[in-house]
């Protein structure tokens, strides 16, 4: 066999295992979507697809650009800010509504993502996305990722 006819023979089952493993992937991506305000860790989710929890989350950051804790965090920003808008619920009640048991670790991990604490997101975002769709203004206030939330200078005067 020619050297090209050897590596495509033996890329076959490793492409099979690849399609395999982001079957499972978003399989797991679904089950962080639908249940971010459950308890959920890395050692569950693997078990529940079958894989280690170090597989599973190396794997998931390469098919995903983050971690499987990373992404059910950001998950559960979105969905406070979303409560924060509408502004019935205290910061409290939503860290907890949405799935977070300290709201310290909440507090630090919204403001790492959004650029402010919920308490200033609660009070300024219900008068910017005053009028606007609730999809439109998922889309637009949506948390960035990797601590890249823009950090207020000081004005110079």
């Amino acid at each position: 066999m020619s050297d090209g006819t050897i590596s495509q023979v033996t890329s076959r089952p490793a492409d099979a295992q690849h399609l395999r493993d982001l079957a499972l992937l978003r399989r797991v991506r679904d089950r962080i979507d639908r249940e971010h305000a459950q308890p959920l860790d890395v050692e569950a989710l693997a078990r529940g697809v079958n894989m280690s929890a170090g597989h599973l989350s190396r794997e998931f950051k390469r098919a995903y650009g983050e971690s499987p804790y990373a992404y059910l965090m950001t998950r559960r920003i979105e969905r406070a800010m979303a409560l924060l808008r509408r502004g019935d619920l205290s910061v409290t009640e939503v860290c907890f509504t949405v799935g977070c048991s300290s709201l310290g670790t909440f507090s630090t991990r919204f403001t790492e993502l959004v650029g402010v604490p919920p308490s200033v997101y609660r009070r300024d975002a219900a008068l910017a996305t005053a009028g606007m769709p609730s999809c439109v203004a998922k889309q637009v206030t949506r948390p960035i990722r990797n601590r890249e939330a823009p950090v207020s200078s000081p004005q110079l005067t």
